[in-house]
């Protein structure tokens, strides 16, 4: 399957905030990131003073990423059938009652790790839904010719968030656990609420796909087809697969650097400061050529600095492979969700989204859960090491199975290369 690339010429860089809708929602994506930061520190630090059990923190992870998995051919089909800008609002409002629950549990103080891992599923469940319907409603509220930078903007947005929401995190928590989980759950209602007042309705869409196995299953099909969309998405999930820095902060903040959780919020911050850096970078100079040899020098840099982080025991230098981290990081995201929405259909976005949600939520959730049980069975700094020095690789590796991806230039698919790749 393929698709003809969409127009991308450029009047402006910052030309999609001039759109009150796309305004709207790019605050929505603001304040959403901003509360899951802070859960995802208030949950992190809560279970490890709870358990001190460094597999829990894996299976968090796993609670998210579980339910995305299992309902993939589900949520893709309902983003592409029913209005993206209905199932957003609802779902924000539905993971804000999640963090409602947990502010119950741990305020009450009958919180258990089970408990808290049911209620991360039911957040879980409700971003399944979510992510696909929130990827995919951007073209339709952005003209074509602004998409490129707008899908630059989104990926900035959520580092936005999590320069101060995990710091935020970590300082609230520190003061009571509660407020965490009660700012948590305020700014998903107020997200849901920019949704609501700010994206107006749509013309509903002529070409929802029909009930059926063909249907359903359309997303993976193109997924398959087109090698550059296949490769780019792949090598994301097995180089953040072997990551999970992420995943055992709490560890390092308590066991390694001993910085608190005031410090673990810090430490969670500086991978979006240097997220945010080049965000800001693709915006106002998008990627225009060798975008495919420039995304296999991300990752081989992304397993670097890993690496660098794992072997760290001085707080400026953990930091400072964190941002890089980051930096590198969105680099390989763009070039990824980029290559996503110029090349896939508007009536197929929902499902081809949902598969690139499983890559995504794979490469982040999984690989927490991988560095939570390796941390537990050789110890967190060699379960992070060993996974860090197996990401360049990798890297490698798929240079030489997706010669498509590394030889496309520009994301556009303007020129050659990106057309022959896209009928691969």
């Amino acid at each position: 399957m393929s698709t003809t690339p969409l127009d991308v010429s450029t009047p402006g860089r910052f030309a999609a905030f001039s759109i009150p809708a796309y305004r709207s929602y790019w605050f929505a994506l603001v304040l959403t990131s901003f509360a899951v930061q802070v859960q995802t520190v208030a949950v992190g630090w809560y279970l490890y003073d709870l358990t001190r059990s460094p597999l829990d923190l894996g299976l968090v992870g796993l609670s998210q990423f579980l339910p995305a998995l299992l309902l993939v051919l589900i949520t893709g089909s309902v983003a592409d059938r029913f209005s993206r800008r209905t199932i957003m609002s609802v779902t924000l409002a539905l993971m804000g009652v999640c963090a409602l629950a947990l502010f119950a549990v741990t305020g009450a103080g009958i919180a258990t790790n089970w408990m808290i891992f049911l209620i991360i599923a039911l957040f879980g469940t409700t971003r399944a839904f979510y992510n696909p319907a929130r990827q995919s409603l951007v073209p339709n509220i952005v003209p074509t010719s602004l998409l490129p930078p707008a899908v630059a903007a989104n990926a900035t947005a959520n580092q936005f968030a999590t320069i101060c929401g995990p710091v935020a995190g970590g300082l609230l928590y520190a003061i009571d656990v509660r407020l965490a989980f009660g700012t948590a759950a305020a700014l998903l209602a107020a997200a849901s609420l920019f949704v609501v007042l700010g994206v107006p309705k749509l013309a509903p869409r002529a070409d929802k796909p029909m009930a059926g196995w063909q249907s359903v299953s359309a997303g993976f099909r193109y997924v398959w087809t087109n090698r550059p969309v296949l490769g780019a998405i792949s090598l994301d999930l097995f180089a953040v697969l072997f990551g999970g820095a992420m995943a055992l902060l709490p560890v390092y903040a308590r066991d390694v650097l001993d910085i608190g959780p005031a410090g673990l919020g810090l430490l969670r911050s500086g991978p979006a400061v240097g997220a945010i850096a080049v965000g800001l970078a693709l915006i106002l100079f998008p990627i225009r050529n060798h975008a495919g040899k420039i995304m296999f020098a991300a990752v081989a840099g992304f397993g670097v600095a890993t690496l660098v982080f794992a072997l760290s025991t001085t707080l400026w230098i953990s930091l400072a492979a964190l941002i890089l981290i980051g930096a590198f990081d969105m680099i390989s995201v763009n070039i990824r969700n980029v290559l996503v929405q110029i090349w896939t259909p508007d009536g197929l976005r929902g499902r081809v989204n949902a598969v690139n949600q499983i890559f995504v939520g794979a490469s982040n959730e999984l690989g927490a859960f991988r560095a939570g049980v390796m941390a537990t069975w050789i110890g967190p700094v060699a379960a992070l090491s060993l996974g860090g020095a197996l990401i360049i690789p990798i890297a490698a590796a798929w240079a030489v199975i997706f010669p498509q991806l590394r030889e496309v230039r520009r994301l556009d698919g303007s020129d050659e290369a990106s057309s022959k790749a896209s009928n691969q």
